[in-house]
């Protein structure tokens, strides 16, 4: 027989998997339940009602959080010459080109964030097949090809948040931590779901956002009442 950790027997007492909570009150759960020895991360994931198989239902954007995510972000910037010496007194974790493809294909992915100057494009594109599954790709959708590297580098640094649906039609994201106020979270989650909502494909038919819960790292999710929430 399996083992439930008390934590889980004690939230499974407090949640019902079945009920749509009003935001607040999710919010107020989740919080509640977040009894790990560290800080948890409050994530948020969102049904959508696409097919990410087609290239007209994919969606993908950024947005920067009202309140930050609570974590710090590790950022690398493939750049050259002047545009590397503006991403590093930026406060870009890791700046190269060609140096910085051979390490990130020897395995060693140190960041969270990777931003590229446009003409680093061809060399980044080698590194499709390991930064892509793992959401790092630069993108000029997301912000992150661009020639402006100090705002790229600051945003990414000041808590901006990318997103892209999974094969699944799921969004996720973290969008804060345990530690913050319930108010602290409920604007980031309204932020990240008007960003979200503005990233409507045009291919997508019927009913857009179908599931939204919340959960932290270590906790059970609890659903959201869409209807709760006002952005």
């Amino acid at each position: 027989m399996v083992k439930i950790a008390k934590r889980i027997k004690s939230a499974r007492e407090h949640i019902d998997a079945n009920k749509h909570y009003p935001i607040e009150e999710a919010i107020k759960l989740v919080k509640e339940n977040a009894t790990a020895k560290f800080d948890e991360t409050i994530e948020l994931a969102v049904n959508l009602g696409i097919d990410p198989r087609h290239t007209d239902q994919m969606v993908r954007g950024v947005i920067a959080l009202p309140n930050g995510t609570g974590r710090q972000t590790r950022v690398a910037v493939f750049a050259k010459d002047a545009k590397a010496e503006e991403a590093k007194k930026a406060g870009a974790d890791i700046v190269g080109a060609e140096d910085l493809v051979e390490i990130i294909q020897s395995g060693k992915i140190e960041f969270d964030r990777c931003i590229a100057t446009p003409d680093m494009m061809p060399l980044v594109g080698r590194l499709g097949k390991v930064l892509g599954p793992r959401n790092l790709m630069p993108n000029p959708k997301t912000g992150t090809v661009t020639m402006d590297i100090v705002e790229a580098v600051k945003a990414a640094k000041g808590g901006a948040v990318t997103f892209r649906a999974e094969k699944a039609g799921i969004v996720q994201a973290g969008i804060g931590k345990a530690s913050f106020s319930e108010t602290e979270i409920l604007d980031n989650i309204k932020a990240f779901l008007e960003a979200v909502r503005k990233a409507r494909p045009s291919g997508a038919k019927g009913t857009y956002m179908r599931h939204i819960s919340l959960s932290s790292t270590m906790g059970l999710g609890v659903r959201i009442d869409a209807s709760t929430i006002s952005t």
